[in-house]
């Protein structure tokens, strides 16, 4: 049976949503909006094995994120290109040689079902389909694409905004993803739309040009692309609708083993806690080391000195974990992610703060709310403290509202005030019951 490979698209920018970071990372039903669709196809089992592909800044954010989840099919997370079309070949092309069938699906489309992608990749597996009158055979799992027919009239209109035509919208179908092809054919497709000079609106008009036949299979209305922040409401709406929301504790996600912890109310934690509001807080200070990037807040800032020290050496995210962590009765950091440990070494701390949010959760709290105080004379943080709090309200599942940041000096005074390091005091407040 030929084996299936996925390639989930989530190299954009996103300008649309009006967001600092990649919409594909923005909060949607308590998890980053890709992290939809990589479940499902982690859970498909028509689905061998997959690749994210992903902006190259946000690559190491990207596998930060995806990193608490165990994920045992996706194979790798992959830069993407300029356009979307070069990000789905990258994809494409790095996908194991045992993969003879595709299935390209934008990450932007997290709705997808778990029956509508199975459905598609077996009705791509085997090919069978009555044939057109006419025509002969369609070939064995050519091209497939996910569609539903237009629901609206539809107007062809010139750049002087005057209607020329209105098609029979009985003949009219809105394309979705996933869309499936045998790979040698879509390779092929890539390949002479790269010669030619030739940009598709998806991966299926690129075959078209091949003359090789593409099938529509009917897909679903909900499988809505997020595009604008109106999609973005509609598809938390429809989350909720569906009740698609499954909290992290639930799924099979990566927690260190000295997360070991007892959820309230069991056996191992004596008596029942009612459900409260709980408070921690954290402190934590890194000396200047110009041989390292700086990252703080899990954003890289590029004026540095970088800082020495655990991990990526983010002394915000570091302050912050222990905040968390103090806040559920947990251990500090150094006890779960131990500065002699390999595993950790130059690790992004948004990968770790991951797993803190992991750990909280499988002891029965949920973050509600941070705040941190950066003391540094150097450099000025102002321009990156809405991406500071975009990225950790998405590994943390809260809205960037929730978050906190506040940059400050120390006036000259002491080792912050002779540029020596920073230091960082962080809040959270967890919620359990």
């Amino acid at each position: 049976m030929d084996k299936v490979g996925g390639v989930i698209v989530a190299a954009g920018r996103g300008e649309r949503m009006g967001a600092p970071i990649n919409k594909a990372f923005l909060p949607l039903g308590g998890r980053p909006l890709f992290l939809h669709s990589v479940l499902t196809f982690e859970a498909a089992p028509a689905v061998d094995t997959y690749v994210v592909v992903s902006h190259p800044e946000d690559a190491a954010f990207c596998r930060a994120l995806l990193a608490p989840y165990g994920l045992r099919k996706l194979v790798a997370v992959v830069d993407g290109g300029a356009i979307r079309q070069e990000s789905a070949a990258a994809g494409v092309r790095s996908l194991p040689d045992v993969c003879c069938l595709v299935a390209v699906h934008d990450a932007a489309r997290p709705l997808l079902s778990l029956e509508l992608l199975q459905g598609a990749v077996e009705r791509a597996r085997d090919g069978s389909r009555s044939s057109s009158p006419g025509t002969g055979p369609a070939t064995l799992g050519a091209a497939l694409v996910v569609a539903v027919p237009a629901k609206e009239t539809i107007k062809l209109v010139d750049e002087s905004g005057q209607v020329r035509d209105t098609p029979d919208r009985r003949r009219l179908w809105a394309a979705q993803t996933p869309q499936i092809f045998r790979r040698d054919l879509l390779l092929r497709a890539y390949a002479e739309a790269e010669r030619d000079g030739f940009v598709g609106t998806d991966d299926a008009s690129l075959v078209e040009r091949l003359g090789a036949p593409v099938e529509v299979y009917q897909g679903e209305y909900g499988n809505i692309k997020v595009t604008t922040p109106e999609d973005w409401r509609m598809a938390q709406a429809l989350l909720e609708q569906r009740a698609l929301v499954v909290p992290v504790s639930a799924e099979r996600g990566f927690v260190p083993a000295a997360a070991a912890v007892a959820a309230p109310g069991s056996v191992a934690s004596g008596l029942a806690r009612p459900a409260s509001v709980r408070v921690g807080i954290g402190y934590d200070v890194h000396p200047f080391d110009s041989g390292r990037p700086l990252f703080l807040g899990g954003v890289e800032i590029p004026e540095g000195p970088g800082l020495a020290g655990h991990s990526d050496a983010d002394v915000a995210l570091h302050a912050l974990m222990d905040a968390c962590l103090g806040a559920a009765g947990l251990r500090d950091i150094g006890q779960h992610f131990p500065p002699g440990d390999p595993r950790w070494k130059d690790a992004p701390s948004l990968a770790l703060l991951a797993s803190v949010r992991s750990m909280l959760e499988a002891a029965g709290y949920t973050v509600n709310q941070v705040d941190l105080a950066i003391a540094a004379e150097t450099p000025r943080l102002a321009p990156y403290v809405e991406r500071m709090q975009q990225r950790i309200g998405v590994v943390l599942g809260i809205p960037p509202g929730n978050v906190g940041i506040k940059a400050t000096t120390s006036e000259g005074l002491g080792f912050v005030g002779r540029k020596e390091g920073i230091a960082v005091w962080a809040i959270a407040t967890v919620v359990n019951g």
